[in-house]
């Protein structure tokens, strides 16, 4: 254990921001560095940088938090290859885990007890040519599929990819946010109400109590 380490951009508590458990206190472990360059990316600040860390002093940190829900998110967590192993160990020491990754990298190894919280990437993000669509197979009932929401071609295209890829059903949860600042949140609640879409509705909460302040 102590050989593994990963570069860390924060380990932090606050609330769940997004997905099925939003609101309840977790503990975040952001990793550092990404590949993607989404026009909407809120964590910027987690592209480069960071504190290399053993695997036992991250294990430490959270522990000192004592709470059981440890969210692992980046950046873009699978861009380091320990993160599987972070993973594994968070669940092996008995913590309720979610990887928030933006489906740009494989999530095929990523431990069965992982809640999977997974990207689509739409046109207006200006990475919807990175979607690994393979990674559909990947995910259960116990996952999550999130689309942020830029425009009306962007819930466009969102729309048909519900029926295109069979999604309901296949997945726990299909989350469509609308992105923070540039479209209008009653529009979407609107537009998913009036298409009858089978998917949850859901603000970024940690966008709407602190903005983009690291640490939440």
């Amino acid at each position: 254990m102590e050989q593994t380490s990963l570069r860390i951009t924060e380990i932090f508590y606050s609330l769940q921001g997004e997905s099925s458990t939003v609101g309840l206190p977790t503990v975040f472990v952001r990793l550092t560095g990404c590949p993607l360059r989404c026009h909407y990316c809120d964590t910027e600040y987690a592209f480069y940088g960071g504190e290399r860390k053993s695997l036992q002093q991250i294990l430490n940190e959270v522990d000192a938090f004592q709470m059981p829900r440890v969210c692992v998110t980046g950046g873009e967590p699978l861009a380091q290859k320990a993160c599987l192993e972070l993973l594994s160990t968070l669940c092996d020491q008995g913590y309720a885990v979610s990887l928030e990754t933006a489906g740009a990298l494989s999530v095929a190894e990523v431990d069965s007890r992982v809640v999977k919280v997974m990207d689509l990437k739409t046109p207006a993000s200006g990475e919807a040519h990175r979607n690994l669509y393979d990674n559909i197979a990947c995910l259960t009932d116990q996952d999550q599929l999130k689309f942020v929401i830029c425009d009306r071609r962007d819930y466009e295209w969102a729309r048909l990819k519900l029926d295109e890829l069979s999604l309901p059903g296949r997945v726990g949860e299909i989350l469509f946010s609308p992105s923070h600042g540039t479209l209008n949140a009653a529009d979407l609640a609107e537009w998913i109400l009036a298409d009858r879409l089978p998917v949850r509705f859901q603000l970024q909460l940690h966008k709407l109590l602190w903005k983009d302040q690291p640490g939440h």
